[in-house]
């Protein structure tokens, strides 16, 4: 069982930046690849950026290349999503989610991963 807390959501002017964080329990975190999805009103989960188990592989949706960059400590247990010039489109609820997989894959479904966390709002004003 793993379990995902994610925090550093909140409210930022259109071009700000964020850091979101989604800290895993156990020991078997470098088991995982991990993603970052989103879900904004209305609409649905979409990918966001996914990382392989070491790091040495990573992603993202188009509409994110060049703002977004993810990245994990496995030595913390933590994966991050630094988000830089924001727009209102970002405005979303963001789930960060654990997939156990092979070495270098990434998974860009969401109903391919195994756990989840709560996930944290992101609000980007105009």
């Amino acid at each position: 069982q793993v379990q995902l807390v994610e925090s550093g959501g909140g409210l930022v002017q259109a071009g700000g930046s964020l850091r979101l964080s989604c800290v895993a329990s156990g020991r078997t975190f470098s088991s995982y690849a991990m993603g970052w999805f989103r879900q904004a009103p209305g609409k649905e989960r979409e990918f966001v950026a996914g990382i392989s188990r070491g790091g040495g592989r990573t992603d993202a949706t188009d509409s994110v290349k060049g703002r977004f960059t993810i990245s994990r400590d496995n030595a913390k247990n933590t994966v991050y999503l630094q988000m830089n010039s924001l727009k209102p489109e970002d405005t979303a609820v963001y789930y960060c989610a654990a997939l156990r997989t092979s070495l270098i894959n990434i998974g860009y479904r969401g109903n391919e991963y195994d756990y989840w966390g709560q996930g944290t709002q992101v609000t980007v004003s105009s």
